[in-house]
């Protein structure tokens, strides 16, 4: 039993190591400003992730290609990037004023530019976190183009072989294929990345997207034939960092032009000195809670709330979405699109303005300038929600030059995180954010708690939480220690700890809000990576996230509306 605990232990010590490893190193490269990730400098990357083997990466450490962590990846970078030898990651630098087409992978918001058949730009406007995010990906994407070379790579001479020829064949002819000539394509493919047919044609349609049906063949093709060129003929690829990125970095520049329009179009809207409540959610949850009910009354007479924002979440039903936005903008809305190059959306919302409802009798008694408004930032990106937080709280310099003090009431932050108890769908509240690698810890005083949402048949728990460097870095043997330590961990998220330092730093230290503001934390949980098969790797939530998102944003707005 003690070998057995020891045993853990190591391995869970071992891993920890590798992603400090992994990070020191990626610091390091992003300093020098260029390397080879499958060459010498690429080498402490590679190793590190290899005995890491992270749950998101599945069987990347074992000779057969990975498909679901191939799909993962390949949704969270731009289309084509498997035929770039040159991969240039860079700031925001006056491309999207160019001929090039912004490529918008369909997991990141992140524009990316293909500048020309051998290289890929990739916009960095979110910070460090971005950076690893990227790196991390393109480590594993590499690591799985090499496996395919070596499995159809016959002599030094570069011979290779039929499974290879017949797939090159068929990704060649660009012509869309029949179901017998993608069949047949399929089957050489299943020999070449070590699989079966039936694996490689149920991950098929996955992969397919409206830029090219044979999205799967064509990736497979192009990254065996860089591998092929690359060992063959020392063709290595090349991640760079532009010199204004690396100038750059750190400097709050998206962040502090983000904040500043948002108390730009406070001041203009007359909402500057009234009571401010920020809340770190989605573009949707909130707004449909507050004029759902009421724009769809019709549809509301046989169905329950839930039902409804359930019909809100389907793809198909854009009719009903547009009806509740189109009330919320007449009806006490503003909606300010980003233009900073944080990709962070934002939405105000005056309650004066808003209209019959059952939040509205919370607030009936107060007077119009103690009237709550309600500001709804989208999804910050690891380091960048410390960014975005600490510039939204600082004080604001109008028209005519006086610094003005928002008048922050709360600020509450619900996102999707990992579960380390539990699975998809249940809720957690966090008590303290502590930062991975460090011994760093925030606790708070959370004005949500568990009581208050359970009875609604989601399982709740409550506890600290990990602010992970990176989701896609974690292992079964550290989430395993995580959870079974002292530390009580229920969960792992990335911006936590970031918005909370934040928020300690502008009301404990620099007075830029009240000392007194309230803070709420609910995370709805995506994926439980202690189990297998549920990491984020195994596919979305689908309506599952729809009964807990909303029934955390109806408690943080319930609180809002009774505080005033």
């Amino acid at each position: 039993m003690a070998n057995l605990i020891l045993q853990g232990r190591t391995r869970a010590q071992e891993s920890s190591s590798a992603i400090e490893r992994m990070y020191i190193t990626m610091r390091h490269l992003f300093n020098r400003g260029f390397y080879k990730p499958m060459g010498v400098s690429g080498d402490t990357l590679r190793e590190a992730l290899l005995i890491l083997r992270p749950e998101i990466y599945g069987s990347v450490a074992e000779e057969k290609v990975e498909l679901n962590g191939l799909l993962y990846v390949i949704d969270r970078l731009p289309f084509g990037i498997e035929e770039c030898r040159y991969i240039n990651l860079t700031s925001e630098e006056g491309y999207k004023n160019s001929h090039f087409k912004a490529i918008v992978p369909p997991k990141r918001r992140r524009n990316c530019y293909r500048i020309d058949e051998e290289q890929m730009n990739i916009e960095i406007t979110r910070g460090r976190s971005e950076i690893y995010d990227i790196l991390t990906h393109l480590t594993f994407l590499f690591i799985e183009s090499h496996k395919i070379m070596n499995r159809v790579v016959i002599n030094e001479q570069g011979k290779v072989t039929r499974d290879w020829q017949k797939l090159e064949k068929a990704v060649l002819s660009k012509k869309d294929l029949t179901k017998a000539e993608r069949e047949v394509a399929l089957t050489h493919t299943a020999n070449i990345l070590g699989r079966t047919f039936e694996e490689v044609s149920s991950v098929y349609n996955d992969f397919s997207c409206p830029e090219s049906k044979e999205r799967f063949l064509e990736i497979i093709y192009w990254l065996g034939k860089l591998a092929i060129e690359e060992s063959i003929e020392d063709n290595k690829r090349i991640v760079t960092f532009s010199p204004v990125l690396r100038e750059r970095l750190g400097h709050h520049i998206h962040g502090e032009i983000w904040a500043n329009s948002i108390k730009k179009k406070l001041e203009e809207l007359k909402l500057l000195q009234r009571p401010i409540h920020v809340i770190s959610a989605n573009m949707h949850s909130v707004m449909n809670a507050l004029y759902a009910p009421i724009a769809l009354k019709t549809e509301l007479k046989n169905k329950s709330t839930f039902d409804i924002y359930e019909s809100l979440s389907e793809s198909k039903n854009d009719k009903l979405r547009a009806r509740v936005e189109k009330l919320a903008l007449q009806k006490g809305m503003t909606y300010i699109e980003d233009q900073s190059g944080a990709n962070i959306n934002v939405q105000i919302f005056d309650t004066i303005q808003s209209p019959e409802g059952e939040y509205k009798n919370h607030i009936a008694d107060l007077e119009n300038e103690n009237k709550p408004v309600i500001v709804v930032m989208d999804y910050a990106f690891g380091e960048q929600a410390y960014e975005t937080m600490d510039e939204l709280l600082k004080p604001y310099i109008n028209i005519e030059g006086d610094k003005v003090h928002l008048d922050v009431k709360s600020v509450s932050i619900m996102g999707k995180a990992g579960i380390l108890e539990g699975g998809k769908g249940d809720i957690m509240i966090p008590s303290a954010h502590v930062f991975e690698g460090t011994a760093d810890n925030y606790p708070f005083k959370n004005q949500l708690k568990k009581k208050e949402l359970e009875g609604h048949g989601i399982d709740i728990y409550d506890g600290a939480m990990i602010t992970v460097l990176g989701t896609s870095l974690q292992n079964r043997d550290i989430l395993k220690f995580f959870h079974d330590s002292t530390w009580n961990v229920i969960g792992l998220e990335m911006e936590g700890a970031h918005y909370q330092k934040a928020i300690q730093s502008a009301s404990k230290l620099r007075g830029s809000i009240s000392p007194k503001v309230k803070v709420r934390y609910a995370y709805y949980a995506s994926d439980n990576p202690l189990e297998t098969g549920s990491t984020l790797a195994s596919g979305g939530l689908g309506t599952t996230g729809v009964k807990p998102t909303y029934l955390i944003t109806e408690k943080i707005i319930e609180q809002i509306f009774k505080e005033g």
